[in-house]
């Protein structure tokens, strides 16, 4: 027999009885949607991460105040100022490790452009901050030595600012008010869209670090040279942890902090965040991968219990079928083809389950979910390995049948 020929016949027999057929696949159509829906959720949120991590810089380390003890009550994380320019130079000439260094401040503003207003939050930096950050200037240009050296009123927009305040236009040379204090747009920051928290990160204006204290922190009760953070790029990522331990002693030593004593500043290492978040990712998807498998093998296991009620139901008929002719082979070829029939509606009926479940999760819930051709073909793999497995012990068995013991049986 031709291999259409086994598949036509296949396809009767399974139609004889398709409501056992269709329950018998549903453990395959559970399982490969599962895999579909599984996979693409897993891959969706690493490129959650890959967004995270290319947002915060995978390179960096972040230095910021600790709270202390003040007035008889421990401060909030950053509410002491206990870094300073010094630290920043000193990070900047005695850690090796370390390729860019900037201090910085930040708050809160409103910036103005004649009728148009945004509520959004400056940042005060130095030159490095753009190449640790991996921002790039879209119009005009970023700042020169003297608009660091000398307080200039020049101020550099992210995209979400640009457009609330000047539209279309790139309102690169016009003149803003920050607060109450006049600047003049040098530059536009390139969009970079939601961060890995789901924050706008386009939603900030940069000056100049002096500009910041002198014209924008006069509110704050804040010692002369003090940041609120220092960044650290870092010039190879297997240096981070070397490079953490460098600047914490230097910190310690340079605010004589004593032995035992706690740290007055905070080493946040970006790794070692987005490592912790990748571990949990990937728990999951093992997780959910060991449920789809599981559905799997039921369905499979469901697959053999089918075929092998079905030998047993049509042992007269393999009878005569090795007496006209057919060889064992046959007999085999015909089961497997029934059996991975089976398997192959269950699995076309799951990917597409599976390929819609995991665009309506994408569309109406907040998982991320990234679905590709590479999903489906592996969902197919799976179906056709599914009935391979699980149809060849009955499909053997029924071949191995005697035709004539087989004839006799009522």
């Amino acid at each position: 027999m031709s291999w259409m020929d086994i598949l036509r016949t296949a396809f009767f027999a399974l139609r004889g009885n398709w409501m056992r057929s269709a329950l018998t696949s549903l453990g395959v159509i559970i399982g490969i949607a599962a895999v579909i829906m599984m996979v693409s959720i897993g891959q969706g949120t690493q490129k959650e991460i890959d967004k995270l991590v290319s947002g915060l810089g995978s390179q960096r380390l972040d230095i910021s105040g600790a709270g202390g003890q003040g007035g008889g009550a421990r401060l909030a994380q950053g509410s002491r100022w206990s870094l300073n320019d010094g630290d920043v130079e000193a990070i900047r000439t005695e850690v090796p490790e370390a390729q860019y260094v900037s201090g910085s401040l930040r708050g809160g503003t409103q910036a103005v452009n004649g009728e148009n207003n945004a509520a959004t939050n400056w940042q005060g930096v130095e030159a490095d901050w753009f190449a640790i950050n991996d921002w790039k200037i879209k119009d005009g240009d970023v700042f020169d030595a003297h608009d660091y050296s000398g307080a200039n009123k020049k101020v550099i927009l992210g995209e979400t600012v640009r457009q609330e305040l000047f539209g279309d236009d790139s309102g690169v040379g016009q003149t803003i008010r920050i607060g109450r204090v006049p600047f003049t747009v040098a530059g536009t920051l390139q969009s970079k869209g939601q961060g890995g928290f789901g924050q706008d990160q386009d939603d900030l204006v940069v000056v100049p670090l002096e500009t910041a204290r002198r014209r924008l922190s006069t509110s704050q009760s804040m010692p002369p040279g003090a940041v609120q953070q220092v960044s650290v790029g870092v010039d190879d990522a297997k240096n981070l942890d070397t490079a953490q331990a460098e600047i914490e002693a230097l910190l310690r030593q340079r605010h004589k902090i004593q032995p035992g004593a706690d740290d007055d500043f905070t080493v946040r290492n970006i790794s070692q965040i987005v490592a912790t978040r990748t571990a949990t990712t990937n728990l999951m998807s093992k997780l959910l991968g060991a449920v789809a498998g599981i559905c799997l093998i039921i369905g499979g296991i469901g697959i053999m219990n089918i075929m092998l009620v079905s030998v047993t139901e049509r042992i007269k008929e393999i009878g005569l079928r090795m007496a006209v002719g057919a060889g064992p082979t046959d007999v085999r070829r015909q089961f497997l083809a029934e059996a991975m029939l089976i398997s192959l509606i269950g699995g076309a009926i799951g990917i597409a389950i599976g390929a819609g479940g995991a665009v309506l999760i994408g569309r109406f819930s907040d998982l991320p979910v990234s679905l590709d051709a590479t999903v489906v073909v592996l969902a197919a793999a799976f179906s056709i390995a599914t009935g391979l497995f699980f149809g060849y012990y009955p499909a053997r068995k029924a071949s191995l049948l005697d035709p004539i013991e087989a004839l006799r049986a009522q």
